[in-house]
């Protein structure tokens, strides 16, 4: 890396094939890796990169989450996320997410008031329920209704007015709840339960998924606590998979309920959202704890295609920060419930214990992630593993409403276009019918 006579960093590719320089310059954030910008590289030189996956390629500028996968970081708008977990809520994360700064108390209040005036959904999208199997996934029942939504709000729409993407943004977050209690009542048979403008934000979920018409629901406190917190854990994680989706899908100027809508249909996928549901179906496949010392071998061998799910984190290479939040709220739920004959919550308790003390895993920092934790949670609580991935798009929809937000007000963002090292046929003639072999 060089300096210009004005003091800006640029690094110089050279082709070594014809000797032509070109030099690019470096951009600097406020923390972690610089970028070099090789948005010219073409131009000047005919050739594109080749990064599969874009794991070192920066797709855009950002000013909301940042993570340190080494040292096990994990910051929204520059704050902690276990200090915003233990002293925060999760619509005052929301705010947070969507306006740069933590709420006064009374912008809290108001932000919250909103929340509530737009959670209920038109009635005519309740329709939408039954032209489901009752079988259905309620991720397949996520990604319908919400794209939906845009067939029923026009008033927010204009991704060009500030004021309508707001409003977009507010009924996004205030109605995802409801979007999923329904799609979990559906797949009960119970009748669907509306909203509760006295109920805080994660007590009222609760008491639409849980709740019927038939006797008082009271909310237990340490349950909501736990789900608010799980919200907040799972609210945003800069440029993932459904989060460059969302991106992707809003650079063509796409209106936000279809973006988002993109992102539950890329959050569906295993590698992505399915983690805690992962973690079940390997706590069932084990079966019980005297069959646990066979599964570890197993999984310390390389020749062994068998992985614990739920332990390590293809970014963090340290402890994931969240994990530590959930571990605690885990065994306060646990406690809470009573719950100490359940099999599978005897076989993943033992599971953290070897995690945290065997050599091998703490050697390859294979340390229980925020999946094997909130999966734990979720099923204490009474959630059907179906139900786990359409819970963290819940969370993740504000993540992905500021991700959006940001992009649409960046100047210099563009239509999304990859390009691609094409390695198929070169032109070829073509042959009539008659004449193919």
């Amino acid at each position: 890396m060089t300096q210009t006579e004005d003091g800006k960093d640029t690094v110089t590719l050279i082709d070594n094939k014809t000797g032509k320089q070109v030099t690019m310059p470096v951009l600097h954030g406020s923390v972690g890796p610089s970028v070099i910008d090789i948005r010219k590289l073409y131009a000047e030189t005919g050739y594109f990169t080749y990064d599969p996956g874009f794991t070192s390629t920066g797709s855009c500028e950002s000013g909301i989450t940042y993570i340190d996968g080494d040292e096990g970081v994990l910051l929204h708008r520059g704050y902690a996320i276990d200090e915003l977990a233990e002293n925060s809520t999760f619509p005052e994360v929301c705010f947070l997410l969507l306006n740069n700064h933590l709420p006064t108390a009374a912008e809290r209040t108001d932000f919250e008031n909103i929340l509530r005036r737009h959670s209920m959904v038109h009635e005519q999208l309740t329709k939408f329920y039954s032209g489901f199997r009752r079988d259905a996934h309620p991720m397949a029942i996520m990604c319908g209704v919400v794209g939906a939504l845009s067939a029923f709000y026009h008033d927010s729409l204009d991704i060009n007015d500030p004021q309508e993407r707001k409003i977009a943004a507010h009924r996004l977050i205030a109605k995802m709840p409801t979007i999923a209690a329904m799609a979990y009542k559906y797949s009960t048979g119970q009748p669907f339960m509306y909203p509760r403008n006295d109920l805080s934000y994660a007590e009222n979920f609760l008491y639409m998924t849980f709740g019927t018409p038939c006797e008082p629901y009271r909310v237990n406190p340490i349950l909501s606590k736990a789900m608010d917190k799980i919200f907040i854990l799972h609210a945003d994680h800069e440029q993932n998979a459904s989060t460059s989706t969302v991106r992707l899908a809003g650079s063509s100027g796409a209106n936000p309920f279809a973006c988002i809508a993109a992102g539950i249909a890329s959050l569906w996928g295993p590698a992505h959202g399915g983690a805690n549901e992962a973690v079940l179906k390997m706590l069932e496949e084990i079966g019980s704890v005297d069959r646990i010392p066979e599964f570890v071998r197993r999984a310390k061998d390389k020749n062994d295609n068998f992985r614990l799910m739920g332990f390590g984190h293809r970014v963090y290479k340290n402890y994931d920060p969240r994990a530590q939040v959930m571990r605690q709220t885990c065994h306060e739920v646990l406690n809470e419930l009573g719950i100490k004959d359940e099999p599978l919550l005897d076989i993943a308790m033992e599971l953290e214990k070897i995690a945290l003390s065997d050599e091998y895993f703490i050697e390859k920092k294979l340390y229980p992630n925020v999946d094997f934790y909130s999966g734990i949670i979720l099923k204490a609580m009474g959630f059907p593993t179906s139900m786990f991935t359409v819970l963290f798009a819940l969370a993740r929809t504000v993540g992905w409403i500021s991700q959006w937000k940001e992009m649409i007000e960046d100047p210099v963002q563009k239509i999304g276009r990859p390009r691609q090292l094409y390695t198929g046929d070169t032109k070829r003639s073509f042959v009539p019918l008659a004449e193919r072999g």
